[in-house]
């Protein structure tokens, strides 16, 4: 399949995009920076790329602060909105009028503020409680008819050239002797979220909304199995209360054969991240 690709540059989006191509799947990146082994387009949020060559179209790319996705607008809500959700839209209309299958990676966050311990599922009211659950939201409600939104929880993966993994400044402090903050979430690897894309663009009548969440993780034990894999330790912060999580529901999901890797995935992805380091030593 001919797949554009928006933000595979990024830290979800470059191992989604290379999760795909290496199933067989031609990906052209759609951004300003070229990607490694990829074929490239140039573009950026408020564009309409032409798309007349490509079955369907993954939408991954988000302007933001640097390493913040909730707050993410930093002092600029408007220029946030502007670029995220008008870009978003315009980017939509392109494929709607060319009939591509559309993935989009939204968020957990537009379910926002529900109490602890709620189990959160498709069919819920969201109540997003930040602006970037609430552009999220509105995206999703822009997509074309045969469009699909991943609400897609915390996602780790395999470190990005030049760029580096999700945890990568938690661990530095950790191995340095700061002791973290108690932490306790979900999250998925983005292999698995790959894996999610492929089997809805494989679907005659794929559903509007899927769920995409794994593990409930404890930053405890992620600190915990990374000293296992790396033999690197450091001062453990409190164990958290994982009634306190609001775990998505993926019963549709898996009901339609993904299968996520769970605890695997991690040790698997924490091996990765270490040979990484060791090799920008």
């Amino acid at each position: 399949m001919r797949i554009a690709v928006t933000g595979a540059s990024g830290l979800v989006g470059w191992p989604v995009a290379q999760w795909l191509a290496a199933r067989g799947h031609t990906i052209t990146a759609l951004g300003r920076r070229r990607v490694a082994g990829l074929l490239h387009r140039d573009w950026q949020l408020g564009d309409v790329p032409d798309l007349s060559d490509q079955d369907a179209l993954i939408h991954a790319a988000f302007q933001h602060v640097t390493g913040r996705y909730r707050g993410g607008e930093g002092d600029d809500p408007e220029g946030f909105v502007h670029a995220n959700l008008d870009g978003t839209l315009a980017l939509f209309e392109g494929a709607a009028a060319l009939g591509l299958r559309t993935v989009f990676l939204s968020s957990r966050a537009v379910y926002g503020a529900y109490p602890p311990g709620t189990r959160l599922s498709e069919g819920m009211e969201p109540q997003p409680d930040t602006l970037y659950g609430q552009v999220k939201l509105a995206a999703e409600r822009g997509l074309p008819p045969n469009g699909t939104a991943l609400r897609a929880t915390g996602i780790y993966g395999p470190p990005v050239p030049g760029r580096g993994h999700k945890w990568q400044d938690l661990f530095a402090a950790f191995e340095a002797g700061d002791r973290p903050a108690p932490r306790i979430g979900t999250e998925v690897h983005a292999h698995d979220v790959a894996a999610a894309v492929e089997l809805v663009l494989g679907l005659t009548a794929p559903p509007t909304l899927l769920n995409v969440s794994d593990i409930v993780l404890d930053r405890r034990v992620l600190l915990e199995t990374n000293t296992r894999v790396s033999g690197k330790a450091g001062p453990l912060p409190d164990p958290s209360d994982p009634k306190t999580v609001n775990e998505m529901e993926t019963a549709i999901l898996r009901g339609l054969g993904w299968q996520p890797q769970g605890m695997t995935g991690l040790a698997e992805a924490l091996a990765a991240n270490l040979a990484y380091d060791r090799s920008a030593d």
